[in-house]
């Protein structure tokens, strides 16, 4: 069932098949909790000289727990050593295997100490307990003041769990309860989820008048297929623009806020994939201007219905969605339009290096600035050279031999458009 077919550019157009134990799958739809520090790290470089920094905490956790004046672990923090052994040059596999441990406790109540260097060059010492955690699918929220009006902001890091659909209901009522004419929506760390909740907060930022009677995505399966679902059965119909709750954790039928804005400000990585492609494009197909500020996007116009056989979870392409127009070919990627990148699908807006130096959603913070300059002056940033130098990749890249930390990869779940429907009440 695989295909070995190639984009464009000559990546693998099914980098995503997978199959894991269903115990996981579950796990992480239910959001049941796992043991965690509450901060989530970017790995430049998981052999030595090790490179860890951390890209976001979990509110109300161990790492972003207020103490001396400032959380325990912040954005940009670089990881110099843990209970003592040295993070960055450990080349013994016993310590990297202590280290393994204690990055990733496997239960809640491992108290471990961190020694840290913060992104404005200062060190200092930390001790965590590790704690049953789920993350936070809405991880922060702000209202932006500017001369023109309110503009608001959003962290969304995930479509999933179910509560995925509570909180970004919340979220997008204190945007209309505030007026903001403008929204910035963060999804730079955002690659999965609910397709349900992605239509969910798309037609809260288009309204009811663009997307009346529109489909949100059309699953697009091969010829044979006809205009039938072959997983499912019957007719092939399409997503539609979910105007009301669905049931996951907002009554059914409970009516949505929306913003009915023509326009939306996007913040990208490459780590910004599926649901949330379905996002950029589905509101693309009813005439919303997506403005890109970031980097190219991970291009996985693809999905797929999770099958459990005997305990294992099977997850095999079967579709590729489309937007109401028939649009769907972006295995590139989308890109901001300024992009130096050959191949991708151009978007208005700018390309940014993730900064890790500022806390997301200070209006300094390198891709939220960017939005907030291109918002009044339509300019993208000049890039400096110490910004040029600044600049890293997501992917780990190691530059000396020794033992790797095993940093955990991201699953099938996490890059993943979930075709679940809402829970029977």
């Amino acid at each position: 069932l695989r295909s070995f077919a190639r984009t464009a550019s000559g990546k693998e157009k099914d980098d995503f098949h997978f199959s894991e134990p269903t115990t996981e799958t579950l796990i992480r739809r239910t959001a049941a909790p796992r043991a965690s520090y509450g901060a989530n790290l970017l790995s430049l470089s998981a052999t030595p000289p090790r490179d860890f920094r951390v890209r976001y905490t979990e509110p109300g956790s161990p790492a972003a727990t207020v103490a001396n004046g400032q959380p325990n672990l912040e954005r940009g923090s670089r990881i110099l050593r843990i209970n003592g052994v040295d993070f960055v040059n450990a080349s013994s596999r016993a310590d990297v295997d202590q280290l393994n441990a204690a990055l990733f406790p496997a239960a809640a109540g491992v108290t471990t100490t961190f020694t840290v260097q913060d992104a404005d060059g200062a060190q200092r010492t930390v001790t965590l307990t590790s704690v049953n955690l789920s993350p936070k699918p809405v991880n922060r929220t702000s209202i932006i003041s500017t001369s023109s009006g309110n503009v608001g902001y959003i962290v969304f890091n995930t479509f999933s769990p179910f509560v995925s659909e509570r909180e970004i209901v919340d979220a997008m009522t204190q945007m209309r309860a505030t007026g903001v004419n403008d929204l910035v929506l963060d999804l730079r760390y955002n690659g999965r989820g609910l397709l349900a909740v992605a239509s969910q907060l798309s037609y809260m930022v288009a309204g009811d008048t663009r997307t009346r009677n529109q489909a949100f995505e059309r699953l697009q399966f091969n010829a044979a297929a006809g205009n039938r679902n072959p997983v499912i059965g019957g007719v092939n119909q399409p997503i539609p623009f979910y105007t009301t709750g669905q049931g996951f954790s907002v009554p059914n039928g409970t009516s949505l806020p929306a913003l009915n804005l023509p326009r939306v400000f996007v913040l990208t990585t490459a780590s910004t994939c599926s649901a949330s492609e379905a996002v950029i494009n589905g509101l693309r197909g009813v005439g919303v201007e997506v403005i890109l500020i970031g980097n190219t996007t991970c291009g996985k116009p693809f999905g797929f219905y999770p099958q459990d056989n005997c305990g294992e979870t099977y997850y095999t392409i079967q579709f590729q969605g489309v937007n109401t127009l028939g649009f769907g070919d972006y295995a590139d990627g989308f890109i901001p339009n300024n992009s130096t990148a050959s191949f991708g699908v151009r978007l208005p807006g700018c390309s940014v290096a993730d900064d890790l130096t500022r806390e997301l959603g200070d209006p300094n913070e390198g891709l939220l600035s960017a939005a907030l300059a291109y918002r009044s002056s339509f300019a993208c940033p000049t890039t400096t050279a110490a910004e040029a130098a600044r600049a890293r990749s997501d992917d780990p890249e190691g530059t000396v031999k020794g033992p790797p930390i095993d940093m955990p990869q991201p699953t099938v779940m996490e890059i993943n458009r979930d075709m679940s429907t809402p829970p029977q009440r």
